[in-house]
């Protein structure tokens, strides 16, 4: 029997084109978040995007549960819940799809890919999630999770501080919204609040836990500082309008798209520099650390030489500027940690130093 033209409720539409509705939601969404909507998390229109998905999927989740106990009795109502579901989906999808954006361009992959794995799983399993929005205590643990991602970058924008504390404080401020977006619902179904509250008491500490774990062993990106460009040079020169010029080697246009671990070519004495332009938020003033390290072949292990400490001060849009440099340096693997002064990785700068017979082209970039 043919399928016909138009579908007979709201839950048969839902049905009918969520196959097609949910990747293509997904692959707009993304693109969106990377390339208009979420440059800079202290811009007021990105903040403004992410709260209304959390505005959003709280509203709906309410909602759900308010369907799911019975409460609603309006046959009107009830003939379009089956849409509440793909809303929420919807927000966290955009949320999920917004944190991977800002996290991913934050990272350090060495250190945060497993963070990061971890939101572009959420991201792309969110379409099979649709069932399960129905559960509480899978409903409340989710949103727990997003709640705490975006505390972590918009409490240090509002309070212009990082730190381990400012970290745990988003923790314990994303527990206590939960605990009073939990509230009306005691009001309106208390026996389904006091079946699921232990497991999801247990659930949440979960979710605490790990990221804390995350966080001190440096895997969750030192979000709201990013890394926004970084290279290693020949010599470096603070000009008096503000800019550096750099002068280092030329390279191959393949490198420019895939840096990886350039070769430095020294003369006897000279002096390598690693500029970096580290990104922070308006109004937050912080250190960072440039941390040296060399590849010992004997112990097969990284080395640090030496650390150089600076001041940053936020809202320049390509990152505050900075450098180090390093005299009579060892041929042989090197690189250049761009840290928090809690030892959170920003980026890398990764090169192999060689003696060079003869001097190397430079070409000269102003930034």
């Amino acid at each position: 029997m043919a399928r016909p033209r138009l579908p007979r409720s709201v839950e048969e539409l839902v049905h009918w084109y969520e196959r097609y509705i949910s990747p293509l939601s997904l692959v707009a969404g993304f693109l969106a978040d990377n390339f208009i909507l979420l440059r800079r998390v202290d811009l007021l229109r990105s903040n403004l995007l992410l709260f209304s998905y959390l505005v959003i999927a709280a509203v709906g989740i309410f909602l759900i549960n308010l369907v799911e106990s019975g409460r609603v009795r309006s046959k009107r109502f009830l003939s379009v819940a089956p849409l509440i579901s793909v809303v929420v989906q919807f927000a966290f999808g955009g949320l999920f799809s917004g944190y991977l954006s800002l996290y991913s361009r934050s990272a350090a992959f060495p250190a945060s890919w497993v963070f990061v794995l971890f939101l572009a799983v959420l991201l792309l399993g969110n379409e099979r999630f649709t069932r399960l929005y129905s559960r509480f205590t899978f409903q409340f643990t989710l949103y727990y999770t997003v709640l705490f991602s975006f505390l972590i970058f918009f409490l240090p924008v509002v309070f212009h501080q990082i730190g381990p504390y400012m970290f745990v404080g988003s923790g314990f401020a994303a527990l206590a919204i939960v605990a009073l977006l939990i509230q009306p619902l005691k009001l309106f179904m208390p026996e389904l609040v006091k079946r699921e509250r232990t497991k999801l008491a247990r659930a949440i500490a979960v979710v605490f836990l790990a990221f804390n774990i995350l966080y001190f062993a440096g895997a969750i990106p030192p979000l709201p500082l990013a890394l926004k460009d970084a290279g290693v040079y020949h010599a470096v020169t603070k000009q008096s309008d503000g800019t550096y010029l750099l002068e280092g080697e030329a390279t191959p246009w393949w490198d420019v798209i895939f840096p990886y671990n350039p070769t430095y070519h020294r003369q006897p004495g000279e002096t390598v520099y690693v500029w970096s332009a580290v990104f922070a938020p308006s109004g937050l003033s912080t250190s960072i650390l440039h941390v040296w390290q060399r590849y010992d072949t004997t112990s097969r292990a990284w080395v640090t030489v030496s650390t150089y400490g600076f001041p940053i001060n936020g809202g320049r849009d390509g990152g505050y500027r900075g450098y180090s440099n390093k005299t009579d340096i060892q041929d042989g693997a090197w690189r250049v940690n761009v840290v928090t002064q809690y030892g959170q990785l920003i980026g890398r700068i990764s090169f192999t130093v060689v003696t060079a017979t003869s001097t190397p082209e430079l070409v000269e970039t102003t930034k």
